[in-house]
């Protein structure tokens, strides 16, 4: 039994390994376009192995990726120790938990997952179509709402170094994953009523519910130009919001969704561009999938849009 077979009703028709295709690759190619390779199409698809370490114990999984689409097939049942060995032969970043596999993991794949094996190592995924739901159980804004201690967090934007990160966090308790992960600092989100818009009352701020499609840093300041220009839930005075904005929202649980906020906001914009850039050079980011703020090369920009507002 191959492959296909062990993936079963969900297994794509047509499934050529990529064995040089790894984690770090996935960026260029897939989402800033200016990667090694050229994709001919949104349609084509690449499939691969890697290792997830943002899980614990790490895992083995297998992906499906092509423009703008991610999806995990199966998590592979390899022997733990020869995972973790794997893992620990490349180091462990702070920023970066996505390992590829090693030629020890290769050859194990080929033996018993390829060309033969039991079935019960592929552990298929399920096929997720259902549409999203953006139902929220907050209160409403003209509710009654206990007593909220305010905090004037920073609205406009600024060079940030990677050594003030941790100052930042800490000096309002943000949660953060990697720096700060016994962070208690809690939103307050209302609904706004509208459908397209929550405000968190601690800081003040208005966020859009949505956004827009993963872009680059030129496209995502176009798309907030046009939210302004069409009064966007009746206001044009929209922006990316700063760091500390977007730390306020972070907590310690992972939703439903597999975001580390509130159900509130849409699935489809994991990970989103700041106002902030990275001193000396580069982008600030924070994703929430994996409840931290990053940095990237101001060379391949690429992330999706939120937009925020003072109240």
């Amino acid at each position: 039994m191959g492959l296909r077979e062990k993936l079963g009703p969900n297994a794509p028709a047509e499934m050529a390994i990529d064995w040089d295709m790894t984690p770090a690759d996935t960026f260029g190619i897939f989402e800033s376009w200016g990667g090694k390779i050229r994709v001919r199409n949104k349609r084509e698809r690449y499939y691969y192995f890697y290792i997830d370490g943002w899980v614990t114990p790490p895992q083995l999984l297998f992906m499906e990726r092509g423009i703008k689409h991610a999806r995990v097939l199966a998590r592979i049942m390899a022997p733990q120790k020869m995972i973790d060995a794997c893992v620990a032969a490349q180091g462990k970043g702070l920023l970066d938990k996505s390992y590829a596999i090693d030629e020890e993991i290769k050859g194990w794949l080929i033996a018993n997952v390829l060309e033969g094996g039991d079935a019960s190592l592929v552990m298929p995924y399920a096929d997720e179509k259902a549409e999203e739901s953006l139902v929220t159980d907050l209160p409403h804004r003209d509710a009654s709402h206990p007593a909220i201690e305010q905090v004037a967090l920073r609205h406009l934007p600024a060079f940030i170094a990677e050594d003030e990160v941790e100052g930042i966090i800490k000096k309002f308790d943000f949660y953060d994953s990697q720096r700060h992960p016994a962070g208690t600092f809690q939103a307050y989100l209302v609904d706004n009523g509208d459908n397209l818009t929550v405000s968190e009352f601690k800081s003040g701020v208005m966020w859009q519910r949505s956004g827009c499609d993963i872009t680059n840093h030129r496209n995502v300041a176009t798309y907030i130009k046009g939210l302004n220009e069409r009064k966007f839930g009746g206001f044009n005075d929209w922006r990316l919001p700063t760091m500390e904005e977007a730390l306020a929202l972070l907590g310690p649980v992972c939703n439903d969704k597999g975001l580390m906020i509130s159900t509130c906001f849409s699935k489809e914009q994991p990970f989103i561009f700041l106002a902030d850039k990275r001193k000396p050079g580069g982008y600030w980011f924070i994703d929430f999938k994996q409840g931290t703020v990053f940095w990237a090369s101001g060379t391949i920009p690429g992330a999706f849009g939120r937009a925020c507002r003072s109240l």
